[in-house]
């Protein structure tokens, strides 16, 4: 799995949210107004990159997610923590308590959390 540009993640994140749709559709959920041709533009290499998947309905292309987002994140994310933060999650959590990105009530439902998947 090919890693995507900032631009090709936020395509992509419209693209999960959306489900199958056509360019247009994906448009209207991208945050910023982007032109048509860019989003179509992009849609072909997500598709190209085997991100996407389309069909043809009448003389229109519908696309949909080839990759779920949980695999994304598991793939991209864990890449994150090994180049970053020395493959310690410990290390990745203590980084964003630093720069008070994570508050203590934060992490203390972060706790639970490990405590009830123990379970």
């Amino acid at each position: 799995m090919e890693k995507l540009t900032h631009v090709e993640e936020e395509v992509m994140q419209a693209i999960w949210r959306t489900g199958e749709a056509n360019v247009k559709a994906f448009m209207e959920n991208l945050g910023e107004p982007t032109p048509y041709t860019t989003v179509a533009s992009i849609v072909k290499n997500l598709e190209r990159k085997g991100y996407i998947s389309s069909r043809l309905v009448g003389n229109a292309y519908l696309y949909k997610p080839a990759v779920s987002e949980a695999d994304y994140k598991k793939k991209f994310m864990g890449n994150v923590v090994k180049e970053y933060f020395d493959n310690s999650y410990k290390e990745m959590v203590n980084f964003f308590v630093e720069q008070k990105k994570l508050s203590a009530k934060e992490l203390k439902e972060i706790i639970n959390m490990i405590e009830k998947g123990n379970k």
